[in-house]
């Protein structure tokens, strides 16, 4: 806050003050004695019949407020206004703030900092460190990827051995520093309807699913001519282009033909956000660890 908006706050303070004192004061017009019976007079207002008397505070309340107008006075003294305005003792909200924020600093240090330089590996197998990645996680990545970890129809599931760009460490931080945009082309308008229920049914052979023979033979072509670029010529996927591994019964968008055909025809688009401009460095380790050991129970239990 500027030097101006300070003064402002510093005037209109004393302001309210000398408005207040004013009104109190122009209300005392006699002295009184909390001993003495009180006066008759009255302010010629009738309610309903009730007469208002026109007697003055009591001495205790009037000497309450005026120690509170003199408390005000010298609270603002020594804390006037805002921002980089100084009181007579060096205050200023700004530097309040940033002795908090310090202290804060050091706190976050303390609880996060000594899992900054370890590796990945090693703070999924310490339990605070995972506590406080389920927690991170929970508040950032469970709406999308499930409570669990467990996914969520067109969000991985993270918690088995199938990953679109790699489940190592490095592959992790890199999705959570940099997010992912995941984008199937459509395939309808290149290999039209026939084509997208013969691949369709290759899709499904490959899974051991229960499929037409003959199509699924026409769709093997059809499927090494357009697909094989990106899924690889075994079907396995490349994680360079995060292009799903087709042959491990692992679906994203679902595994009946009419969700296939679905994806074949119309492609789909999905993207994950990246994390680095909400969370600090420290706290995306400890996701990426938490999310490591998902899929890893049996090493992280050990």
């Amino acid at each position: 806050m500027t030097t101006f908006w300070s003064l402002w706050v510093i005037v209109l303070t004393l302001a309210n003050v000398a408005l207040v004192c004013w009104v109190l004061f122009a209300n005392r017009k006699v002295a009184v004695d909390d001993q003495a019976a009180p006066s008759n007079q009255t302010t010629g207002h009738v309610y309903d019949g009730i007469e208002e008397y026109d007697n003055p505070l009591p001495r205790w309340w009037f000497m309450l407020f005026v120690g509170s107008l003199i408390f005000s006075a010298i609270y603002l003294v020594i804390y006037p206004g805002m921002g980089n305005f100084k009181g007579v003792r060096g205050w200023t909200s700004v530097g309040a703030l940033e002795k908090s924020e310090e202290k804060a600093q050091e706190k976050f240090d303390e609880t996060f900092g000594k899992y900054a330089q370890m590796p990945i590996e090693e703070v999924a197998q310490d339990r605070d460190a995972l506590k406080m990645g389920a927690r991170i996680f929970a508040n950032n990545c469970a709406v999308c990827h499930g409570a669990d970890g467990g996914g969520n129809y067109g969000f991985p599931n993270l918690t088995d051995s199938d990953w679109l760009y790699g489940g190592s460490p490095e592959k992790i931080l890199e999705s959570l520093y940099q997010g992912r945009q995941g984008m199937m082309p459509p395939q309808g308008p290149i290999i039209g309807e026939e084509g997208v229920r013969n691949t369709t049914e290759y899709v499904l052979s490959l899974n051991g699913l229960e499929h037409n023979a003959e199509m699924a033979a026409k769709g093997q072509q059809i499927y090494g001519q357009v697909c094989m670029a990106c899924h690889g010529m075994d079907a396995k996927g490349n994680q360079a282009l995060g292009a799903p591994n087709l042959t491990d019964n692992v679906w994203l968008y679902g595994s009946s033909p009419e969700q296939i055909q679905h994806t074949i025809r119309g492609g789909r688009t999905n993207k994950m956000p990246a994390q680095n401009d909400k969370l600090r460095d420290d706290k995306i380790r400890l996701v990426a660890a938490y999310v490591y050991s998902l899929s890893r129970q049996d090493e992280v239990e050990q």
